[in-house]
């Protein structure tokens, strides 16, 4: 399992697009993802776009990314460049 902690720092935050992009990325990869908003507690799956959008994860929220399987590195590395990226 692997385990980072990214902060969003898009300025208008993980928004419909950015959320649908990001989906569309985690289900490039054979791994379970989950996206952890650290306060509050919320757990959402990766590959859900209702899941990602009720985390409302707006500029500067921390999340925990908890990533397991057979590419899990590579899939970690690819959802970590997203969310610190500007989308």
């Amino acid at each position: 399992m692997v385990t980072i902690t990214v902060t969003i720092s898009n300025p208008t935050g993980l928004h419909a697009r950015a959320a649908a992009k990001l989906v569309a990325l985690c289900t490039t990869f054979e791994s379970s993802i989950r996206i952890i908003r650290v306060d509050p507690d919320h757990v959402a799956d990766g590959k859900s776009i209702l899941s990602v959008l009720a985390l409302t994860a707006s500029n500067g929220t921390r999340l925990k990314l908890e990533v397991i399987g057979i590419d899990e590195d590579g899939a970690a590395n690819a959802v970590r460049g997203f969310l610190e990226g500007v989308f």
